[in-house]
């Protein structure tokens, strides 16, 4: 995930007030997820994983500086291999968002869970992107999907999808300062105005459906034995010669 200017974002007040808020609901969600193999795509800056307890978790992205570097669109992993897959604003810097997509399914395991965080265009944060002095570095230069259509895609590739959580209230502010006096708009956004929050974090679980396949009953029913009548004496009379 190499962006102009990431780097000096995440450095930033700004920088430091959104991953603060990610890293927190990541943390209290992969702290309870098991298995074997978790990897985590893009923002190679941040460990998203380190309170996950798998044995085996793995950076994968296009720099050098990941633990697999590969082509986002062709993950190097066999299908149903990843229990876990954390995916850190890695869809809206993207050209192709539904083979990234695509792949994340192919590599789960039936059950294993995605976590993806994103910028909501549907904010305070949307808005100051569509501004005319809007800078043309990070985070203003991607593509934001909104939570209602990024659910639809995940649930045309099988997944179930929570309701998703939002936060970052406060406008997109440079300075620490001025991120400080609105702190106050955390609590009261996450009441009164929840979906506009400047980022979200959507959780979806793999389904796979079980087939049952219906045989034909190759059993062969055995007729009913016919009941035998009680003959009377007098109809044996009849008969004899």
């Amino acid at each position: 995930m190499s962006i102009a200017g990431l780097d000096d974002w995440l450095q930033s007040p700004q920088g430091n007030y959104v991953m603060a808020w990610e890293q927190a609901r990541i943390d209290a969600i992969v702290a309870d997820l098991f298995g074997y193999n978790a990897i985590q795509l893009g923002l190679p800056q941040r460990d998203l994983l380190a309170q996950n307890r798998i044995p085996l978790r793995q950076m994968v992205g296009d720099s050098a500086t990941v633990d697999v570097v590969c082509d986002l669109r062709q993950l190097p992993f066999a299908a149903h291999s990843i229990d876990l897959v954390v995916m850190a604003h890695v869809l809206e810097f993207h050209d192709h968002q539904h083979q990234i997509l695509r792949e994340v399914e192919r590599v789960l395991i039936p059950e294993g869970e995605v976590l993806i965080t994103g910028f909501n265009p549907l904010s305070l944060w949307g808005l100051r992107r569509r501004l005319p002095n809007c800078p043309g570095g990070f985070p203003w230069n991607g593509h934001y999907l909104s939570v209602p259509r990024l659910k639809d895609w995940l649930q045309l590739l099988g997944f179930e999808v929570d309701r998703g959580c939002f936060g970052c209230y406060s406008p997109p502010c440079h300075h620490q300062r001025w991120l400080k006096r609105w702190h106050f708009v955390e609590a009261a956004g996450n009441r009164w105005w929840n979906p506009a929050g400047g980022v979200y974090l959507l959780r979806a679980i793999k389904r796979v459906h079980g087939m049952r396949l219906i045989l034909p009953n190759w059993k062969q029913q055995a007729s009913p034995r016919k009941a035998l009548s009680v003959v009377s004496k007098k109809e044996i009379e009849l008969y004899e010669p």
